[in-house]
């Protein structure tokens, strides 16, 4: 039975708002997304100010291409870091650039499939006993991130940043807060839980003497970005796509957590091929200058969740931010300042709530879990990703959620479904 969010006739037209009231909800956005985005860049060789960049526009041109519909920010792809440092190592940055460039044609590809096919394909493809388990993954799978960066360690728990004990207290600071601001907070103080959970995570840290704040000062005020265009290599076209179909499946899971979150049908409306559209056309244009893939970020999702504010039109306030912050050294650097624990807080949280929501969605499925159909399909989903199960070697490999939604896909179309469930679908 495939069970997806309503949207009554108020809902239906467009609440995008671009409001000078929205400014500080828009900030506050880019705080939770700036720390992955400018990560990739740092982890592959690329520059992050360019990253900002092109996560400000990607995000522009997704907007443009839903309609103003979707509330989600596109920033660096994780997907595909391990390639793209592979590329660059082996043609250069310039071949790579071609390589990512081509992985929007993917997307695009996608788009068009879901709509000569119909929404009922798509629905048929990703029921929720995929789309569920994928959205739970999301949560889970980076969960060990937001523990490592709590404990004062890099996202890969390799890199002893801080001293455990101190980032510890630095994380339940911001974290605390957070919680304290959400549950209690009066007018729009509500609003910016997450902001005032990173005030008060940085404050600490600034007494505790764990805030490096040479780099800032060492910054020039205005700077331009390192942009790089491609050139032509197939050889890293034929590297990345593999990677972008699955990548475009976890789209679809991101599109479907957000719907859960604001109780749209995204699928329907604008449409998921307007979505893949959007993402393809971001990436393009991403990799088109010399920044990293787009994605639709998890996290930007989950404070969505948490703040309940749903206007698109915050984030465009998030979009023009990080366009700027491009162009100024010194305010980008003191974002990247803040240390891993005051996030690390507060994604714990954050993912948490990623993780929910998809078990509301799958429980709302009316689905029956304990049948041998839906426990295998539904496990398996879940094990793989949590498990890190990897297809591949260092250089060309799949795992994670895209590998997790690719398995339950093909287990969806093979596994015959009970007489039960047929009756209910029909």
């Amino acid at each position: 039975m495939v069970i997806v969010p309503t949207m009554n006739k108020q809902q239906h037209p467009q609440d995008y708002s671009f409001k000078i009231s929205d400014c500080l909800l828009g900030f506050q956005t880019l705080f939770i997304a700036i720390g992955a985005t400018v990560m990739v860049p740092l982890l592959t060789g690329m520059d992050p100010s360019v990253a900002l960049f092109t996560a400000g526009i990607g995000t522009l041109i997704f907007q443009l291409m839903t309609k103003g519909q979707i509330p989600v920010f596109l920033g660096s792809s994780f997907a595909f870091v391990p390639a793209t440092i592979y590329g660059i190592q082996t043609w250069g940055l310039p071949s790579t650039l071609f390589g990512l460039a081509a992985c929007g044609l993917v997307y695009h590809f996608m788009s068009i499939l879901t709509l000569t096919k119909g929404q009922e394909f798509v629905n048929r493809m990703f029921p929720p006993l995929i789309t569920g388990p994928i959205i739970m993954n999301i949560g889970l799978v980076l969960a060990p991130v937001a523990i490592n960066m709590a404990m004062g360690k890099t996202g890969n728990g390799e890199i002893e940043l801080f001293n455990q004990n101190t980032a510890l207290l630095v994380a339940t600071i911001s974290l605390v807060a957070t919680i304290v601001t959400r549950l209690f907070g009066k007018g729009r103080l509500k609003l910016i839980p997450i902001l005032v959970g990173i005030t008060f995570g940085y404050i600490a840290s600034l007494w505790l003497n764990i805030v490096d704040l040479s780099k800032v000062d060492a910054a020039p005020w205005f700077q331009i970005p390192h942009f790089t265009t491609p050139s032509v290599n197939w050889h890293a076209v034929l590297l990345m796509i593999p990677i972008a179909a699955v990548s475009a499946i976890e789209h679809i899971g991101d599109i479907m957590a957000i719907g859960g979150i604001t109780r749209r049908n995204y699928l329907r409306y604008p449409g998921i091929h307007r979505s893949l559209m959007g993402d393809g056309f971001a990436s393009i244009a991403a990799s088109s200058i010399g920044g990293p893939p787009s994605i639709t970020y998890a996290e930007v999702t989950a404070g969505v969740a948490i703040t309940k504010t749903y206007n698109p039109g915050i984030m465009t306030w998030a979009s023009l931010f990080a366009i700027s912050l491009a162009f100024v050294g010194k305010v980008g650097l003191f974002l990247q300042s803040i240390p891993t624990p005051v996030m690390g807080g507060i994604l714990i949280l954050l993912f948490g709530a990623i993780t929910v929501t998809g078990l509301h969605l799958l429980t709302q499925s009316q689905e029956d879990l304990m049948s041998p159909r839906n426990m295998t399909i539904v496990g398996i989903v879940l094990i793989i990703p949590v498990g890190g199960l990897t297809l591949g070697n260092g250089n060309f490999a799949i795992s994670g959620i895209g590998l997790g939604g690719l398995v339950g896909l093909l287990l969806n179309i093979i596994l015959p479904e009970s007489k039960e469930s047929k009756a209910a679908i029909t």
